[in-house]
């Protein structure tokens, strides 16, 4: 399962149980948020992991430079974060 399918299923778990999705909302407010998110993840049944998340991000924002047309040659400065487009889409 790619980690895009794991957000996936978690959004899917978060929008039909309120509790789930109230606990993962307030991982914004946590110390460490990434850490508090995931293990919410792996204890709703959806094995996801920090670095995954970072993966992603970073993936997205190398597919956006090579996208570009005769290539961007200056990278972004910030990549796609994938856990704040996560808690947004279940607000």
């Amino acid at each position: 399962m790619t980690t895009f399918q794991k957000l996936d299923r978690l959004t899917a778990l978060a929008k039909g149980d309120e509790n789930l999705r109230k606990r993962l909302l307030a991982t914004r407010h946590s110390e460490d948020a990434l850490w508090d998110f995931c293990l919410i993840a792996q204890e709703a049944g959806v094995e996801l992991y920090a670095g995954e998340l970072f993966a992603i991000g970073e993936e997205y924002c190398d597919n956006q430079c090579k996208s570009t047309n005769g290539g961007n040659p200056s990278p972004y400065e910030t990549f796609n974060d994938a856990y704040e487009n996560f808690i947004t889409s279940i607000e």
